[in-house]
């Protein structure tokens, strides 16, 4: 291995941190795909400052299990229940998807996502760390404008063409896992791409062919962009 490839190496296990997100879900007829998920505001401060967020958080050292996918579901449970006041039991956990953030990102959270019904019980925030919440239809969530990041746009995106609720809180049997790769245009629009994108392997987003990117029409983290995948 060159000192190059040793050093790339050595920064991406030094930036990665593993770390859990959990989608709690509740029945609501109105939504297309029969549920309704929570969403939480962060604060102004802090990672995800300012942003819409599914409820979750770093894997930390006191999250028990065997591998990094059992320390997760743990810092899923425990998440849902510091920031929201939910208790999730661990048997109702259903894998989503994993996130891999690019390497520029400054702070890496490798992220399982999980999905979990929460049909009864109190939703509590700090109004501190968490400062706002809202149970909404992912189609709803899609069109109010909210400031979100990508694997978020991308959750809400999947959760609204699954079909039912059935079938989301089952989870997925082999989920996709997201590298994501960011891009600008020749016209100096910023995209993240991921796996399937013509884009994706080159780095160069003015590829013609397939696509799946999210588009960010203001920059990361604002409220205008969309998401293509073809």
């Amino acid at each position: 291995m060159s000192n190059g490839e040793s050093d790339e190496a050595a920064l991406k296990a030094r930036k990665s941190r593993p770390a859990a997100t959990v989608i709690l879900t509740r029945i609501a007829e109105h939504s297309p795909c029969g549920l309704e998920v929570l969403l939480l505001r962060r604060s102004d401060v802090g990672a995800f400052a300012g942003m819409w967020v599914f409820p979750g958080g770093r894997v930390d050292d006191a999250d028990e299990g065997h591998d990094d996918y059992s320390r997760a579901m743990s810092a899923a449970i425990r998440e849902a229940h510091e920031e929201v006041s939910a208790r999730v039991d661990r048997a109702a956990l259903a894998p989503w998807s994993h996130w891999t953030p690019p390497l520029s990102a400054p702070a890496r959270f490798k992220t399982w996502f999980f999905v979990a019904a929460h049909d009864d019980g109190d939703i509590a925030i700090d109004n501190h760390e968490i400062v706002d919440y809202r149970w909404m239809a992912p189609d709803r969530a899609l069109a109010a404008a909210l400031p979100m990041a990508p694997p978020t746009i991308v959750t809400l995106h999947e959760l609204h063409e699954a079909g039912d609720h059935q079938t989301i809180r089952r989870g997925r049997v082999d989920p996709p896992a997201y590298v994501t790769r960011p891009g600008r245009t020749a016209d100096g629009q910023d995209v993240m791409m991921w796996n399937g994108d013509a884009g994706y392997e080159s780095g160069d987003a003015d590829l013609d062919g397939p696509r799946n990117r999210l588009v960010m029409l203001n920059g990361f983290g604002g409220t205008d962009w969309i998401y293509v995948r073809a």
